[in-house]
């Protein structure tokens, strides 16, 4: 029997995710030279891929009690300041809750607490496959 693949959470460093007392899926990425474009800054795509982790994971928790699963369907991700080293901390909060998609906000800020990005995140909700 061959081992799980690694997941694209585990390949850009997502750990230290928890569900908060309010809903919210939060977790951390610690920056790394390869998560950084040519400039120095960790690139856009880490943001966003970060944003619609958490949403999944959080709208998955939330449906596969029903036999559903969730995958992303849109991701709006507005940049407001880099990220040049320490680490990426997000967190995803649900605002609603349906049955064929959920809507997440999702804050990307750096050590000091900043607000780095922004994502707007649907994730549609569907049938399990066999």
């Amino acid at each position: 029997m061959s081992a799980q693949p690694p997941t694209f959470d585990a390949l850009i460093g997502m750990h230290d995710v928890r569900v908060e007392d309010d809903g919210s899926i939060a977790a951390t990425v610690p920056v790394r030279p390869d998560l950084k474009q040519a400039f120095g800054l960790v690139h856009g795509g880490v943001y966003a891929s970060i944003a619609e982790s958490l949403a999944s994971i959080g709208t998955f928790m939330g449906v596969h009690e029903r036999g559903m699963h969730a995958m992303g369907l849109s991701n709006s991700t507005n940049f407001l300041r880099p990220i040049l080293d320490g680490a990426i901390h997000a967190t995803a909060r649900p605002f609603h809750r349906g049955s064929t998609t959920w809507l997440w906000d999702v804050e990307i800020r750096d050590d000091d607490g900043r607000l780095c990005a922004t994502t707007r995140m649907t994730i549609a909700v569907r049938p399990a496959r066999a």
